[in-house]
């Protein structure tokens, strides 16, 4: 019996694999079995070639579980190892120094193992004694057995082991015993081992019989050795595509939209499937939806900076042997193969899409609702996608009619081009709050775009500077005259000082603050409403911004700022301003005779003070324009109470402010009650 110490310049490794692969440490089991799939699939090869002539047999790798024993055991009818290759393979391990060691890898546990060839180590993180027994398959090999109980002394010698291949049995640690459950170790070879090219086979199956569950004498093999995506796209039919969907995501219970087959050989090999899954308003939901392998082996399903952001939206498995099986996510993100690997993909996601749309639209148009939040984040986020997806992006109007962005251009050209050359896109993020804003516009002739989804206002941001001499509008921002102003203009029937006088009788009435509403007068049709609530297109998207990125302290703080449109051409607004003449035409008219006199009289002070330097001024002049001053500063105060008081005893104006605010979903509560007993009032 041979002993030794495993050569290691650290006085001791084991200690630092259990310290700093602790966070890992179920990884044990992959690489063992990832060890004994790669043992088997040698001896294929070898055999293949004519150097192994013997029989194969039963090449299943076995995992056992002894609860008694406390032990685990992998088994394989691999290559082996014969005692040198023992020495060469488990009993040289060489590091520079302890402290470079720990101190470069001591937050990066995948680092270790990937860097250093550990793959076999990783046992020791859950046990405090492994046995190794293997027979070689060279002819007159001799059979040895290894072990060591985690110091860097170990024994090596012959055993009487007759079958070809290796076992590794692992007597685990009083910290590990949730490994010696048949559940955790089921777990865990689902996770990593579902896809491996070799039958794993663990436990036997089991039936009901007479009411209780029977083992039979059959392997358990828990593995599908050729997973779809190791077939060619020709084998496989569009129901195999959703068979393993189902398997990959046995909870999900939508089908997939669309799929994506990969099979590139070159400049790197790259197989996989892809989904396109029926995405929720809630995109943090859809992550780590993406699985990927190394030569069938589970790597990760955290493949955020591996492949661009918002490919994380999408499902399904990716394999490829040029992405190293043991290292960290941040290695990965700098491996210049992952980042080939990630450009391609954006690629062949971009051309899969465009495919869809030339050979069957109708389809495309049928899942673009669903499609749309997937490829609006891929044009937000990958500038390169975002050029190829011009192509297919469509856009959906407020009828259910879809357009690429070429062909909506072409239809609005005409009818939405404003004075000023630029097109106007006009939209709605509601159909039922802006519905009468969205017929005011349709009477004009004009087209409506629905833009009702999660990232609509970030992808009309995104889409305004690409479209030249355009803007987007939504329909309730502006008035529909002014949504897309033409160089037509009709003449007001009110008076500027009507429309001052008028100011005062609407304000007595305005909602909360009054600088919540900015009252303003246009000179509209006798047929458009004569009151209507408008929301300033910049201000609203600003804060529709903010709130999305969760930063809304700038503008979600300050209160919502509406422009209340009085159209002076509507005979109810006419009628308003004859009611208040009528009422206080006389005392107004006096108040405006007196306003004159003083106004004469400031501008003759004015004159009195040109050219003179302040000091220069007589006080009494000063005294007498302060007076005048304060004067007129009564009289105008005096005018507004008076048209105020006047306005807040009328019923109409109230009227017609509410229906405004109701069209607009701003009437609510008492206010929308008291509206509704006013009108039955008023048709009294």
């Amino acid at each position: 019996m041979q002993k030794g110490k495993i050569n290691v310049t650290t006085e001791n490794i084991f200690p630092i694999i259990k310290k700093f692969l602790y966070s890992d440490h179920e990884i044990f089991l992959r690489e063992l079995v990832s060890n004994a799939v790669d043992a088997t699939q040698k001896l294929k090869t070898l055999a293949s070639v004519g150097d192994y002539k013997g029989e194969l047999g039963d090449l299943t790798v076995r995992i056992d579980v002894d609860k008694k024993k406390k032990t685990i055991t992998v088994t394989d009818a691999g290559i082996g190892m014969t005692a040198e290759e023992v020495e060469k393979y488990i009993n040289q391990i060489a590091f520079s120094s302890a402290e470079d060691f720990m101190e470069k890898y001591k937050n990066d546990s995948n680092g270790i193992i990937g860097h250093f060839g550990l793959g076999f180590y990783s046992s020791f993180m859950v046990s405090d004694k492994v046995d190794i027994n293997t027979l070689s398959w060279q002819d007159e090999a001799k059979a040895v057995a290894w072990s060591c109980d985690g110091s860097p002394e170990y024994s090596l010698g012959e055993t009487d082991k007759k079958e070809r291949g290796t076992s590794i049995t692992l007597h685990i640690d009083s910290d590990s015993k949730e490994f010696l459950e048949e559940n955790k170790i089921s777990e865990l070879l689902d996770k990593y081992c579902k896809f491996l090219p070799i039958e794993i086979a663990f436990g036997k199956e089991k039936e009901w019989k007479d009411g209780k569950e029977v083992e039979l004498d059959k392997d358990k093999v828990i593995n599908d050795t050729k997973p779809l995506w190791t077939l060619s796209p020709a084998e496989v039919k569009e129901e195999d595509y959703n068979e393993f969907y189902r398997k990959l995501y046995p909870a999900v219970m939508d089908e997939p939209l669309f799929n994506i087959h990969l099979n590139v050989d070159y400049p790197f090999t790259l197989t996989g499937i892809l989904y396109f899954p029926k995405i929720k308003n809630n995109i943090e939901i859809q992550k780590n939806k993406i699985q990927l392998y190394s030569n069938q082996v589970f790597v990760t399903d955290s493949v955020e900076g591996i492949v661009p952001e918002f490919l994380t939206l999408l499902h399904g498995v990716l394999d490829s042997p040029d992405i190293p099986l043991n290292v960290s996510r941040s290695y990965l993100q700098s491996d210049s193969n992952v980042k080939k690997i990630s450009s391609h993909i954006t690629k062949k996601v971009a051309d899969r899409l465009e495919d869809i749309f030339k050979n069957d639209r109708a389809q495309f148009e049928n899942k673009w609702d669903d499609l749309k939040l997937f490829i609006e984040y891929g044009m937000l986020s990958d500038e390169k996608f975002s050029d190829r997806a011009e192509k297919f992006a469509l856009l959906k109007n407020v009828d259910g009619k879809y357009f690429t962005l070429k062909e909506y251009e072409e239809l609005i050209k005409e009818n939405q081009t404003d004075k000023n050359k630029s097109l106007v896109y006009l939209y709605a993020t509601d159909k039922e709050e802006q519905f009468s804003y969205i017929e005011a516009a349709k009477a004009k002739g004009y087209d409506v775009l629905l833009m009702d989804g999660q990232l609509d206002t970030h992808f009309l941001n995104h889409l305004e500077p690409k479209l030249k001499e355009s803007r987007f509008a939504r329909v309730d921002s502006e008035i529909v005259d002014k949504l897309i102003e033409k160089d037509e203009a009709r003449e007001s029937k009110l008076t500027s000082q009507q429309e001052s006088d008028l100011t005062p009788v609407f304000q007595a009435h305005l909602p909360g603050q009054e600088m919540s509403y900015m009252l303003s007068y246009e000179s509209l049709s006798e047929e458009d409403q004569p009151v209507m609530i408008t929301q300033s297109e910049f201000m609203r998207r600003m804060k529709d911004m903010q709130e999305m990125s969760g930063q809304a302290a700038m503008f979600g703080n300050m209160p919502d700022t509406y422009n209340l449109v009085v159209n002076t051409n509507h005979p109810l607004v006419g009628k308003i301003v004859e009611q208040t003449e009528k009422k206080l035409g006389k005392k107004l008219e006096e108040l405006r005779t007196e306003k004159s006199g003083l106004s004469e009289e400031q501008q003759l002070l004015e004159k009195a003070k040109e050219g003179k330097k302040e000091e220069e001024i007589p006080q009494s002049e000063k005294d007498q324009m302060e007076e005048v001053n304060k004067k007129l500063t009564d009289l105008e105060n005096k005018r507004i109470e008076m048209l105020k008081k006047h306005g807040s005893g009328q019923k109409l104006v109230k009227q017609l402010i509410d229906l405004a605010l109701l069209a607009n979903n701003q009437l609510k509560g008492e206010d929308l009650a008291a509206f509704v007993k006013r009108s039955v009032d008023l048709i009294k």
